[in-house]
């Protein structure tokens, strides 16, 4: 059989994306940094806004609060070395601590990233690390091949290994649209509502300052020939005014007027009732980009809900179960290499948020009289442990 020349050889095939080569090709191997200013969006949401620091805490403590458990060959387990990994993930950190960082993340910058401290290739240890301080670095295919992690004046850097092994860190992001590494964060999402919120509290605050919206107006009267007040009498009543009247401590104080001074009290404007119903509908709307329910923030004029207890029960269902099940799922990927039959599950029958549905459910499924009680088990998603999760 005759020999075929090198160059007319077929190329072994080998799984690609056709699309990946054109990223490469824009990118070229260079560091994809964050496409906005993280710090500020931490301190004017999270940490000046008390609307979107709470829906932050809301996801993120009821997030990391939903129970996760570790099921090998689709049996629930209790001893296995990745039970006691998620915890006690370091020695600084319970699991429900180091999820709550980990959610927090997530909501505020759209990416969330996990460390894996190895020792004889398994994991032994679990860090989160802050997402402004990491740069992805891609390689020739257009995707992350690694990670940069900068903090003090130093880098650490994390490189993917080539034979399949675990990975040091999981990167966690939410959908972008317009960006192939980073995700987009309701944070961000919800900036322009921030903002507006953020400036109607300031402008509040510096009306109870500076007394800068009065209750009334002192209109002078005096005789003829005299309509105004002197600049003498004028800076002398302003001068009064501040020290006796304006601010808390005299609030409510009787007002002594001389003569020719009327007083003509003043009402909130349709203007000004606007204004205070925008400052409203932008909490709606930053509660709206996060998925939390208006009536569990206590933001008037919402009716969305009945009453707490359907609200708190989509806030569960619609928010929090998705992005657990969703982390489930990455931290099942992630440790494949090294449990290849492990899954970590979201253990939603044990969520007591959800107690109402479930009684419910419970309640029809115990009255199906053609199903046995293995089936009822196996539908209500009950296992004992080491037997086949549902």
């Amino acid at each position: 059989m005759p020999l075929i020349p090198n160059i007319f050889r077929k190329a072994p095939e080998a799984k690609a994306s056709a699309a990946k080569a054109l990223i490469a090709i824009n990118r070229l191997g260079a560091p994809a940094w964050t496409p906005r200013d993280y710090a500020s969006l931490a301190r004017a949401g999270y940490e000046k806004n008390v609307i979107a620091y709470r829906c932050v805490r809301l996801v993120a403590e009821a997030a990391a609060s939903a129970p996760l458990r570790v099921a090998e060959s689709g049996a629930v387990m209790s001893d296995h070395p990745l039970v006691a990994l998620l915890a006690r993930p370091n020695p600084e950190q319970s699991g429900a601590e180091l999820f709550e960082s980990f959610y927090g993340f997530l909501q505020t910058a759209g990416n969330a990233y996990l460390e894996a401290v190895t020792l004889d290739a398994a994991p032994r240890e679990l860090y989160v690390l802050r997402p402004d301080r990491m740069k992805a670095r891609l390689g020739k295919s257009g995707w992350a091949e690694g990670y940069d992690y900068s903090a003090g004046g130093r880098t650490v850097s994390f490189r993917k290994p080539e034979d399949n092994s675990l990975s040091p860190i999981l990167h966690l992001k939410l959908f972008h649209p317009t960006n192939d590494h980073y995700g987009l964060s309701p944070l961000e999402a919800a900036a322009t509502s921030v903002d507006l919120h953020n400036a109607a509290s300031a402008w509040n605050k510096s009306l109870l300052d500076n007394a800068a919206r009065p209750s009334g107006a002192l209109v002078y009267k005096g005789p003829e020939g005299a309509e105004n007040l002197t600049a003498e009498q004028f800076d002398r009543l302003k001068s009064e005014l501040e020290d006796a009247y304006q601010g808390s401590a005299n609030a409510g104080r009787p007002l002594v007027l001389d003569g020719g001074l009327e007083w003509r009290s003043m009402s909130l404007s349709p203007a000004d009732m606007d204004f205070i119903e925008a400052k409203h509908a932008a909490a709606r709307e930053i509660a709206l980009a996060f998925g939390v329910p208006p009536m569990l923030l206590g933001i008037p004029g919402d009716n969305t809900y009945s009453n707490y207890k359907e609200a708190n029960l989509a806030f569960w269902k619609q928010t929090v179960l998705p992005l657990v099940k969703k982390t489930a799922a990455a931290l099942t990927g992630w440790v494949a290499p090294v449990w290849p039959d492990v899954s970590v599950i979201c253990q939603a029958s044990e969520i007591d948020a959800l107690n109402l549905e479930r009684d419910a459910m419970w309640s029809r499924i115990s009255r199906a009289d053609f199903l046995s009680d293995d089936e009822k088990r196996e539908a209500l998603g009950l296992c004992r442990e080491g037997e086949p999760h549902a």
